[in-house]
Parts: structure tokens; sequence; C-alpha cells
């Protein structure tokens, strides 16, 4: 409780100084909206911006997929080596970030790929890929199985019992998982930062670049606008998962 009151003054504190006059966030010398209104001007700060949708979208959708197909497959079917195949498939859930990140480094230089905004996009995939998976399986989990069987025996195909039985019954945990995913992949600065190539920024690593040289009010402003985006996020993802496990 303790750690969760000083994070939000922290959050307050950050809040109250985005709308600071002063170009230094040392002393309050007025109420402005121009470091809000700067955002929308700066060049760098839109690409970052621009990158950091293209990587996340990209990698939630092929996770949504992956992940919907990986936790029916564990959920569903027997195979060799399913137990082992299911703690790999949740590690980069416990994995530190840095230790994803060299990894991943390692296995690109040991390729000879080059770096680039795709290699940041293929590095995503792997830990929201995770989390897609999940939060689908816990949705999958909930679900009698014998909606599929009886799709089958009334003539339906494996394919057509997927689609049309199990796929719109596993679309609100596919949505939550989605969501989360979105947010952890906007957010991410680490593997990004280890993945990107020459020139590629996205938006936690421009900010960072930023803050070297001190906080400034346009920082602020910009880190308001991602809590309130990344808290918006998680609480639809939370709710939609939360619906869904209501019906």
């Amino acid at each position: 409780m303790k750690h969760s009151n000083t994070k939000t003054r922290r959050i307050l504190v950050l809040t109250f100084y985005s709308f600071n006059t002063s170009p230094y966030s040392a002393g309050w010398q007025g109420f402005t909206l121009k470091w809000y209104q700067q955002l929308l001007q700066d060049t760098r700060i839109l690409t970052a911006l621009q990158n950091s949708l293209i990587v996340a979208l990209c990698a939630v959708v092929m996770s949504a997929v992956l992940g919907t197909l990986m936790a029916v497959g564990l959920g569903r079917y027997r195979f060799p080596g399913k137990t082992i195949y299911r703690g790999i498939s949740y590690l980069p859930m416990i994995i530190p970030d840095i230790a994803i990140a060299v990894a991943t480094l390692v296995f690109l230089a040991t390729f000879a790929i080059p770096l680039s905004l795709w290699t940041i996009v293929a590095a995503h995939i792997v830990f929201c890929l995770a989390y897609v998976g999940i939060v689908v399986a816990a949705r999958l989990a909930k679900l009698d199985p014998h909606l599929e069987e009886a799709a089958l025996d009334l003539g339906a195909t494996p394919l057509q019992a997927f689609v049309k039985v199990l796929l719109p019954q596993l679309m609100p945990g596919i949505v939550a998982g989605c969501l989360l995913a979105f947010v952890l992949s906007l957010d991410d600065f680490l593997i990004s930062s280890f993945t990107a190539g020459s020139g590629i920024n996205t938006l936690p690593m421009e900010i960072f670049s930023r803050i070297r040289t001190g906080v400034k009010p346009d920082v602020n402003a910009l880190s308001v606008i991602l809590i309130l985006i990344s808290g918006l996020v998680a609480f639809l993802a939370e709710y939609i998962r939360y619906q869904g496990q209501s019906k």
C-alpha cells in the first residue's frame, strides 16, 4: 500500500509539472498548455510514436494469432513434450527483460540479421505471445469442451467447429490479451533499444534520450499522455476479461 501511494504521488507531481510555464521542472512559474501543443509539432516525437505504434500493432496481431493457436493446442490436445513446451512458452513472463534483450541480440548476430524496425517487432512478438497465450488459456479453461464435440457430431469439420463455436467464445480473452500486450509493447524500452537498427527510435527510447540532459516539461507532458493511454487500455483489457468471465 505504501509503495502504491508513493507511485501515485510521483504521477501527480509529474502531471503537475507538465503544466509548468518554466522550461525547467525545479520551480513553478505558472500554468500553460504549450508543452502539450509543442508535442504535436515535434517531428522526432511523432516519428517515434509512429514507430512504436507500428511495432505494437504488428506484434499484437501476430501474437493474437499465434497465442490463440498455442493456447488451444495446449488446452485441447495431447502430444509428446506438452508439459515442457507449456513451460517454455510462458518463460518470457518470468525472464527479466534484459535477459530477453541480450538473448535476442545474440540470436540476430549469430544469423547475421541486420537490425531494423522489424527486428524490434520480432522481439516483441516473443513476450507478447506469452501474455496473449496465458489470457486466452484462462478463458479456454472455463469453456465447456462438449460444445465443440456437439458441433463435430452435427457434421461440422474441426475447422468449422473452431471458427464458429470456439473462437467466438474465446474472443473476450483474445481482445483482453491483445490490449495487455499492446500496452507492454508500447512501454517497452530495454528490448527495443537492444534490437533497434541505426536511426530507429521508439517512444520510450526517445524519452530516454531526452532525459539525459534533464527532465523538462515537454517530457513530463509526453509521460502523462502515455500514462493515460496505458491506463485506459489496461482498464479496457480488464473490463473485457471480467465481462467474458461473467458470461
